[in-house]
């Protein structure tokens, strides 16, 4: 499933494609003609990402909302049009770009209302500056749930995928099994403002990079990780241990991180 930064770059870059501009909507697969047909022509209006949702905003009063889900994929590319590929779910296109999307979980139109019940269902997103982390951090602190759950149940915080986990806990040496009820609030402030820091990383080099001495290339890059995936931890030298939370592998240092009692 792609982590909060995929979505919020592709927000940025359809924004710049459709922001103020009519937009051809189609559905090449079919599964959503009836809602491109209310969406085709519209103006849109902007688009913006709450989460790992997308969210493209029309004149009409109109929403689209899209959740990628484990398997959706996003394709853009300029005029003319290209030939689908695969099962596109839905096609946007303006005068020099089409945007289509693959496999969405979720592809719906939502009114004024489905908007509103969706903001609420979703935590604060660590990269929207209108966001407030203290929703999160009350919840965190009431939970009995490990904050390598927490950190990850988008109703809590949102925009944190299971790459991002691992490393802003590692970075701020908190162990994956620590309750949230055991966390005070400078540990919660700190893996906030950590979490913010990467995932604006992850915008603006569209890749996953936590390390903090890696070097800018002139080429594509690479996800640049601490001990996600990796067998020896860079700082203590350490074996990388492995858990699995909410199905999900986590990786640690159990001597950088050390798991503290709970009274």
């Amino acid at each position: 499933m792609p982590e909060g930064h995929t979505i919020h770059r592709a927000a940025l870059e359809h924004n710049k494609i459709f922001g103020g501009h009519s937009v051809g909507v189609t559905s090449p697969q079919g599964r959503f003609t009836d809602g491109a047909a209310r969406l085709d022509g519209q103006t849109c209006s902007v688009v913006e990402a709450i989460g790992k949702h997308l969210i493209y905003h029309f004149e009409n009063g109109s929403v689209l909302h899209i959740h990628l889900g484990l398997f959706g994929r996003i394709r853009k590319h300029k005029l003319p049009l290209r030939t689908a590929r695969g099962a596109v779910r839905v096609r946007l296109v303006c005068a020099t770009h089409a945007v289509d999307i693959n496999g969405p979980t979720i592809c719906e139109i939502l009114d004024d209302h489905g908007l509103s019940s969706l903001k609420q269902r979703i935590g604060p997103d660590v990269l929207r500056r209108d966001a407030e982390p203290i929703r999160a951090f009350r919840k965190i602190k009431k939970s009995r749930r490990s904050i390598g759950c927490l950190i990850m149940d988008q109703s809590v915080m949102a925009g944190i995928g299971n790459i991002y986990r691992t490393e802003i806990l590692w970075r701020e040496s908190v162990h994956p099994l620590t309750l949230g009820r055991d966390l005070d609030d400078a540990t919660l402030e700190r893996l906030w403002l950590d979490a913010r820091k990467l995932l604006e990383i992850g915008v603006r080099r569209n890749a996953i990079v936590t390390v903090d001495s890696a070097k800018l290339s002139g080429g594509r890059y690479r996800e640049n990780t601490n001990i996600f995936g990796k067998e020896v931890c860079p700082s203590c030298e350490g074996v990388v241990s492995q858990l699995e939370i909410s199905g999900r592998r986590v990786y640690l240092c159990d001597k950088c991180q050390p798991l503290v009692d709970s009274d």
